[in-house]
């Protein structure tokens, strides 16, 4: 469940709760300030839900001329691919039209590991760095090849996540 306010500019009004786009219009169809007038603008505030949303929501900088396309895509991107938006849009400094855009138009690797020592021993395992002879294994500097990745790579934590990423 995710929930959102609408906080109305108008002062002499009172903002409502609403969970998807059908409360919302039922809502501000009837909103009204002290003098019976009808409002129109509002600012939408995140109050409850995956926390992937709520960094995706201010990342992508959400407003009442778009929640409706957030709601809808909110629920139709799986978990992954809202990390690679907000990698896309927060950490790189990517445009996102919600609307004619795919999550996957940039050009981004991510690795989910704790460490670029981690990542060093992922990329020798998968053999990036060719065969490596077993009598030499223990002899893997992990920590220089990591030292070298973050000349490429960087890190975040999204939503208690920790990640590692490269834009080529």
């Amino acid at each position: 469940m995710t929930e959102f306010y609408a906080q109305p500019y108008d002062v002499s009004a009172t903002g409502f709760y609403f969970e998807s786009m059908e409360q919302y219009d039922a809502k501000y169809a009837t909103c009204t300030n002290d003098f019976g007038g009808q409002v129109e603008e509002f600012e939408i505030q995140f109050i409850e839900g995956e926390g992937i949303d709520a960094q995706l929501f201010k990342a992508l900088g959400i407003h009442q001329g778009n929640i409706h396309l957030f709601i809808e895509k909110v629920e139709e991107w799986e978990e992954y691919e809202k990390y690679y938006l907000f990698i896309a849009v927060h950490e790189c400094g990517y445009s996102f039209d919600m609307a004619k855009d795919d999550p996957y138009d940039f050009d981004i690797d991510i690795y989910e590991v704790d460490s670029m020592e981690e990542l060093a021993e992922q990329f020798v395992n998968e053999g990036l760095f060719g065969d490596i002879p077993e009598h030499l294994s223990n002899y893997i500097d992990y920590d220089a090849i990591a030292c070298d990745l973050r000349m490429d790579y960087s890190e975040t934590v999204i939503n208690g996540t920790p990640l590692i990423y490269r834009t080529c």
